[in-house]
């Protein structure tokens, strides 16, 4: 693809063994992915336990292909989800605070035509998980959490732990710089989201066919018109919400307990969130359960696929 021409939403509709649907939800259109019945995929009914999975920053629906079709195979509906502003899923110019997004999440569920769902979220969409499991607790069941520390416990460990601090937070503050953070991710075709990537995963999968298909897709993604910037507001609002009345009262209320079910996992060699920062806050979550995963670094999911998915049928049973 020429450096000139930038990719319409649409292309991140890859084909395979599922759906692309829209869904209106919270006031916005998500594109969401489904895995289709049949191939080993039993019928969905409408008594079928609903699974939303929650992608991280710089991704897309894509980071859970294997969880889509695998946790489907165990007869559970799987619907992968584009975060407000990636990929074909809207991109307004607001919304990127964590009272939005956990409303979007309870929406969607609602819009799915379910009551209830389990959440599973990767990075960032793990923080999607925690502030809706907070905030909409009778649309959660439980939630699953890869390389997602509270964000309680991450604010703690990036403040008192040296090693966490220099892992986290030069990208974090360098992607605050208006305008400065959209031609970092978007020069090169996207080279920035690949160099973040083989960064954070294991230096076996980094050599892997499968990691240059997926960095391809991802470098791709990123250039879509607007997601660059969309993505950077997640992390813009969780710098300057810091200081305002709405980020103090949205932090407060992130210390109430969750007293649902939470599985986390992390990869054993995650260099960018460590295993120390995912323990910490277990006073929030009296009811996690945590897993390291072997041969897998930060993207767990897609590293060590196999090993993910039978966890996440564990809680789901």
């Amino acid at each position: 693809m020429s450096s000139n021409s930038l990719p319409d939403p649409s292309t991140v509709r890859y084909e395979g063994p599922w759906t692309h649907r829209d869904v209106h939800a919270n006031g916005i259109r998500f594109h969401v992915v489904e895995a289709e019945p049949g191939a080993g995929v039993p019928p969905i009914d409408p008594g079928t336990p609903l699974v939303v999975l929650l992608h991280g920053f710089g991704d897309f629906w894509w980071s859970w292909r294997h969880q889509l079709t695998g946790l489907a195979a165990r007869g559970f509906r799987a619907v992968a989800v584009d975060l407000r502003g990636y990929g074909d899923s809207d991109k307004p110019p607001r919304g990127y605070d964590g009272w939005t997004l956990a409303g979007d999440v309870a929406g969607l569920i609602r819009a799915l035509g379910h009551t209830e769902a389990t959440l599973v979220g990767h990075a960032e969409g793990g923080l999607v998980c925690w502030a809706t499991a907070v905030l909409h607790p009778r649309v959660v069941r439980s939630i699953a959490l890869i390389s997602s520390p509270h964000p309680a416990a991450l604010k703690h460990m990036v403040l008192r732990d040296g090693r966490q601090r220099r892992a986290w937070l030069p990208n974090f503050l360098r992607y605050q710089l208006p305008r400065y953070g959209e031609r970092l991710l978007t020069k090169a075709d996207g080279a920035e989201l690949e160099r973040l990537l083989r960064q954070r995963v294991s230096e076996r999968w980094s050599h892997s066919a499968e990691f240059a298909d997926t960095a391809a897709r991802m470098r791709a993604a990123i250039r879509i018109p607007g997601a660059s910037h969309c993505a950077l507001e997640y992390q813009r609002w969780a710098f300057r919400s810091q200081w305002r009345p709405d980020g103090k009262r949205f932090m407060a209320t992130m210390r109430e307990p969750v007293r649902i079910p939470v599985l986390a996992l992390h990869g054993d060699g995650d260099r960018y969130i460590l295993a120390a920062t995912v323990r910490r806050g277990h006073h929030l979550s009296p009811e996690r359960r945590l897993v390291g995963i072997p041969d897998a670094g930060h993207f767990a999911h897609q590293e060590n696929p196999e090993a993910v998915t039978a966890e996440l049928a564990k809680l789901l049973a």
